[in-house]
Formats: structure tokens, sequence, C-alpha cells
């Protein structure tokens, strides 16, 4: 082990242990890190905002390895954090294993399900959200040739991705939507480099909307599209200010809402299988300053009429989880 994994290592249990004494909840962010402007900062974001408004605190770790994630779980356990939230599918296999071991401590897991009596599985109709922004990008074209860039190429990106094609065929059906993975390990998440690299090759191809699912690596798409002067779309959190009026709008997946609600019920948390989608406020479109200018009235009165018919259930957008397929591409 190098110098620099045993100070991370001590840094980590230090984090972990501080406090023990109080029944704090916690939360662990996954490997892209607690500011990645995405997935992770809108978890923490959500965390902030409970200790804001309730005068509590909690307790939080930035993993380093995949090999700490058990580690983690079982030490706040130990330290009587309640509940601990993980932000993150990759959990799955680490809160398996510790769940039974400590059964009057609450889990909270976004992104997977994991059937135990004391876990919250909390997941999302990204594919909802992601349509309303495929709308967008299609009515904002000027080339009939949108993007797409994803993070890992796992299921669960997949199915930003058949939902964002669906949205743009609902308007251009002769639309061409370009698609690219970053990788598939969890470097994937943090590369704004090839971020960067694909989102110039899919210019290249005449792409002049570019929806980025990246996590970190979404942050090198934005800034090259606004670099290379077209739109580009983000994720996760609200990310329009990060290039006032280059980024058309942004998939709101409410990370932040399942850990403030998660902190909220504490110890009593309910769990079970949670779904967060439009019906519910779980997913949508951000309409700020920073991109009033794009959107048209009637780009908007068009993408709220589909958020209305979806959370109806009059339209149906086909979740690619469901059989691993998109209808359209």
């Amino acid at each position: 082990m190098s110098m620099m994994s045993k100070i991370l290592g001590a840094t980590a249990a230090f984090a972990l242990s501080a406090g023990a004494a109080l029944a704090e909840p916690a939360l662990i962010f996954d490997l892209g890190g607690k500011f990645d402007k995405s997935f992770n900062e809108a978890a923490f974001n959500g965390a902030t905002r409970w200790a804001e408004e309730t005068g509590g605190s909690f307790r939080e770790i930035e993993l380093q390895s995949e090999a700490q994630r058990e580690q983690a779980l079982r030490r706040f356990a130990e330290a009587g954090a309640n509940p601990i939230v993980m932000a993150g599918f990759a959990f799955a296999t680490a809160l398996d294993s510790v769940a039974a071991d400590y059964p009057d401590t609450k889990f909270a897991i976004i992104d997977m399900v994991v059937d135990k009596p004391n876990v919250r599985s909390v997941v999302f109709n990204e594919h909802e959200g992601s349509y309303l922004v495929g709308m967008m990008a299609a009515q904002a074209s000027k080339s009939g040739t949108v993007g797409f860039i994803g993070g890992m190429d796992i299921p669960l990106i997949r199915k930003f991705a058949c939902g964002y094609v669906q949205g743009v065929k609902a308007v251009n059906p002769s639309a061409t939507v370009i698609q690219n993975m970053t990788g598939t390990t969890p470097a994937a998440w943090n590369d704004p480099l090839k971020g960067s690299e694909l989102t110039k090759a899919q210019i290249a191809q005449g792409a002049d909307v570019v929806y980025a699912a990246a996590g970190g690596t979404g942050v090198g798409v934005l800034q090259t599209a606004a670099d290379e002067g077209i739109l580009s779309i983000g994720v996760d959190s609200n990310q329009n200010y990060m290039h006032p009026g280059k980024v058309l709008t942004s998939m709101l997946k409410r990370v932040d809402n399942a850990v403030y609600d998660a902190f909220t019920q504490g110890a009593n948390l309910e769990t079970g299988f949670n779904v967060m989608g439009l019906a519910n406020g779980g997913v949508g479109y951000a309409l700020d300053e920073h991109n009033a200018s794009l959107v048209s009235a009637d780009m908007q009165a068009s993408v709220d009429a589909a958020a209305g018919q979806i959370a109806s259930g009059a339209l149906s957008v086909h979740d690619y989880m469901s059989d691993n397929a998109c209808p359209v591409e």
C-alpha cells in the first residue's frame, strides 16, 4: 500500500468514527466524487438542505476505491449512524452482505433494488425525464442530428439514452441520434477529457445538441459543446448555470429529494421499493434564467403537455430496463 493510500485510509477511518456516539444519518458518495456537479453533488445538496433546515448534522465519506464500499457501510453502522444512504447502484453487493448484520439500522440505496427488510430501494424513471429533454433537443436542433454521451455502459445509462431517443423521434421521426458511451469501468464517470473527445466526434458527424448522462465526464461534454458553439443538455443536477445560454436544459433526477426524504424520516425510514418519476416530482427538466432565452413558449408548452400525459399514464415511455431493448434507435 502506498503512503498516499494509507493517508486516505486513515482519513476515511477518522471521518467514519468521529462522533460515533451520535445517531446521525450518513451519506456515502460513489466514486465520481461529492462535487461532480451531477449525481453525487445532487445527493450532497439534499443532505445539506436537510441539515440547514433542521439544524442537524450528518456524516459522509467519499470513497477512494471499490474495496471501501463494505468497509464504509460497516463502520457507519457500528458507529450508530441511522439511516445510512448510498449514492449509486454499485453499493448493492456490499449492502446485501451488510444489511442483515445490522437489523436495527435503516439503509437507503439509490439506483438499485436490494430486497432486505431494513432497506429502502430508490429508483427513478430516468426514461421519462430523458424523453422530455429529447423533445427539446429535437426542437432546438437545426441539423436534425443530436447526440447522447453516456458514462459507464450499463443498462441504467441505456435507459437514459432510450428515453431520450423516444423523445427526439416523437418530435422529428427522421432525426439522427448519435450515441456513445465513455467506458465500461467506474472510471467512465470521471473522465472529462474523454467526454470532450466524444463531443467533438459527434459534432463532426453533424450533432448540434448533445445530452450528457455521464457524471463528472459530462463536465467535459458541456464545456466542449459551449466552446464549439453547439447546445448541450445537463443531467441529474441543474447544470444550466455552468454555461449560461449554451446549456439547453438539464434533465433533473431528484436525487437530492431522495436523500432529503431519507434523512427526514431518520431511524423511522419507510423501507421497501420506492419509485420517483414525473408523477411524484422525481424527474423533470430545468428552466431558469440561464436557459430561458433558449426555450421558446411553444417548446415549453409541448414539453409540459407531454409531461402531463406521462404523469397521468396517457403517454407511456418505454423503459429499457424492462427488456434491455429500445423500440427506436
